[in-house]
Formats: C-alpha cells, structure tokens, sequence
C-alpha cells in the first residue's frame, strides 16, 4: 500500500510532536520548526501511517527519513512489507531507531554513520559559565563585548519580529545570500518562522538590542524537559564579540536546560571549527540505513 504524502501543515504541528516525543529522542532535523521552516529548500512532505509519521524529502535529490512514532511498539518487517518492497534506503536516520530495525529484522539493516548530519549536544551550564582555559577566548569576546557597548538583551516576542526581520535582511545584504543557495534557503526558513512565530509550539528567542537597535537575535525550540534547541543565531559582526554575547545570554536566561542541541555542520569546514571551538560534550548521531 503506497503512503500518501502531503505538505507539512501548521494545523498538524501538535499531532506530529506527540508522535515526535513517543519516538523519545532529540535530533534537529525532525523538529516541527525546522520541518516546516526548511519545507520549500528540501522539498519536505510527510504521510500519515496510523500511529507513526513517515518524511520524505525532494531536493536537493530524493529520499526518505526516519519514520518519527513509538518506534518500540511496531511490528517492523509487517510495516515495512506493507509500503516497501526491495531496497529501501533512509536518511538522516538515529541510533536508536537502528537497534529497533536490527532487533526486529537482523541482517537486513545496513548502516552507515554520516557525520556531517550530526547534531553538537553541549552542557548549557558550560556555555552560561564559560570557565577554565578552554572558553578563555570566548569569554574574554564576551567581556569586551559587554565593556564596549551599550546594550540590553531581552527575550524575543512578537512585537520584535519586525526588527529581526530587518536585521535579518542586512545580514543578507552584507553577505549577499541572494548568490548562495544555502544562505537563500536559510534566509527563507528565518522569514517563514518569524512571520508565524504566534502559531508556533514551543519557540522561544533572544535579541541584543545596542544603542536601541537590534545588532543580534536568537531562535530556539525546546525538544523536551532538558533540552533546547537553537535554530538561528545571527549577529552584526560590526558588534565585537557580538556571537558570544547573544549565545550566552539566551543560555543564561533559560539555564532551567540541562542541554543546548546547536544543530549539524553539513560538512562546512569553517562551521565544524566554530562547532567544536564551544565543547561539544556529545553528538546526535545519524545514519544512512539500506533495508533490503
């Protein structure tokens, strides 16, 4: 029987959480923020399987991702069977899910780490106190950020959307998202989520305002009790220091987290670098699996 699927909607958003916690992990890619920011630039779509979620992808090739439900309570070949047949291949698919298909189905899981899709796990207590040697740079950008400026930092509500949006679109300007297709799409996602920031679950943010006006903003999710996740973080380099100061902010102000999930690197050297430059205490980690 094929799956049908359809475009990620807004009106499903609380449906889908619920089969997001029953899956009991904390991976970004499945978060209904970036499913639904991200849904033009990848193509995404989802089908409705009784008790779990199915997601696929169109671009920029096809394929399917994990499916997101009590992954513990399915009858795995009989599932499969029922809307696959030959080899089937997934992406971006977690550790836990893989001991369920191997438990359930052997030697017909086939898997493979890619790393450039895991997700830096860090302690928030770590990057709110930012002790010892190895944050010594970090703290010191953050001190002379806050010697040289006059700024506050305030959590980031409705009636502020229209200034990260603007600030947003001189970020781009300074480094012309229009000639790169990941700054584009991701410019797209911010201006999605931000102009539905109300009918969202779950979103939370911080802004740093310097002499009145907004120099950074921050865009966050929590995926459950312990663990927040940020889905945009942009500053005005102009701003020394600007980056450290509106991380450890936000962190600051939601220190009730155990840990901050500050998303994947995509292979981009430089990003990679900035990634482990903060401590990552663990990963996310993500497979290409071949059912056959």
């Amino acid at each position: 029987m094929a799956l049908q699927f359809e475009p990620i909607s807004l009106e499903q958003q609380d449906l889908y959480r619920e089969r997001l916690k029953q899956s009991n992990w904390e991976a970004s890619d499945y978060s209904f923020v970036n499913l639904w920011g991200w849904r033009k630039a990848y193509g995404l779509e989802w089908a409705w399987d009784d008790d779990l979620v199915w997601i696929r992808q169109a671009a920029p090739k096809a394929a399917l991702w994990a499916p997101v439900g009590p992954w513990d309570q399915i009858d795995w070949p009989g599932r499969i069977a029922r809307h696959f047949t030959g080899s089937t291949i997934f992406i971006r698919v977690p550790e836990p899910l893989i001991y369920c298909w191997r438990a359930a189905m052997g030697g017909r899981v086939a898997a493979t780490a890619v790393e450039d899709q895991w997700d830096y796990l860090y302690s928030v207590p770590d990057l709110v106190e930012l002790k010892g040697n190895r944050f010594h740079k970090k703290k010191n950008l953050l001190n002379q950020f806050r010697k040289k400026y006059d700024f506050a930092y305030l959590p980031l509500t409705p009636d502020m959307v229209e200034g990260a949006l603007g600030m947003q679109e001189d970020w781009c300007v300074w480094r012309d998202c229009e000639s790169d297709d990941t700054l584009a799409s991701e410019n797209y996602a911010i201006a999605r989520v931000l102009a539905n920031w109300e009918s969202l679950a779950d979103v939370s943010g911080g802004a740093i305002l310097v002499d009145g006006e907004m120099a950074a903003f921050t865009v966050a999710e929590q995926m459950n009790e312990e663990t927040v996740l940020i889905h945009f973080e942009k500053g005005l380099t102009a701003y020394k220091g600007i980056y450290q100061a509106i991380n450890q902010m936000f962190l600051a102000e939601n220190h009730h987290f155990r840990w901050v999930n500050r998303e994947q690197d995509m292979g981009d050297e430089g990003l990679r670098r900035a990634k482990r430059s903060y401590h990552p205490v663990e990963f996310v980690r993500k497979y290409r699996v071949t059912l056959t």
